[in-house]
């Protein structure tokens, strides 16, 4: 697998963990056991969150068990040919009212998207692939996983053990790198916006 810190530069100071996390897609099929799996929800579970509600939940699917084709068939057809070697599908919901307060949870994906983090720096420590994605159907998603409406569906994320690149096709393969990032000048801005 190659390291994000190999095709990503260091800059600012910032730790390697940060560039060494990307999103691969071949994996080898083996299974992520279950400490290995709570140890990415432990993660998640720390993740910084305004009011401390935790509005994040996480739903998920062992390849090896009767639910895998409840997340499987979620998938858009471009994902399932490289997530058919996952050993785990994690949905990503948020809850969007505090039902103490009945008011509005206004960082209610915001504060997913910082479980998420953690989650995927986890799995990069730990030695696994996360890959995070949009690539599904958010509205069978909810149906079928049986989401109440007062949650949004936020994300989907495979989690697995490195595989060989070999495995994926042609198309996969020249896209298994990981991306850079835009310069720090065209997404931080002091003061008001400016275009």
């Amino acid at each position: 697998m190659i390291d994000g810190s190999d095709v990503r530069p260091l800059e600012h100071g910032v730790d390697r963990l940060f560039v060494d996390r990307w999103s691969p897609r071949a994996m080898s099929g083996e299974a992520v056991s279950h400490g290995e799996l709570m140890r990415l929800f432990g993660a998640a579970r720390w993740a910084p969150s305004a009011g401390n509600l935790q509005p994040w939940r996480m739903l998920f699917a062992r390849r090896e068990t009767p639910e895998w084709p409840l997340f499987f068939d979620l998938l858009n057809p471009g994902n399932q040919p490289w997530c058919v070697n996952a050993a785990v599908l994690v949905v990503f919901i948020s809850q969007t009212m505090n039902l103490d307060s009945g008011r509005a949870i206004r960082t209610h994906s915001y504060d997913t998207g910082a479980a998420w983090e953690n989650f995927a720096l986890q799995g990069t420590i730990s030695g696994l692939i996360v890959h995070g994605m949009q690539g599904f159907n958010y509205d069978q998603a909810r149906q079928t996983l049986q989401v109440p409406d007062n949650f949004a569906i936020e994300a989907m994320a495979a989690v697995g053990r490195p595989g060989r690149l070999d495995d994926l096709s042609e198309s996969l393969r020249a896209r298994e790198a990981p991306s850079l990032r835009r310069p720090l000048n065209e997404t931080v801005i002091e003061g008001a916006y400016k275009a």
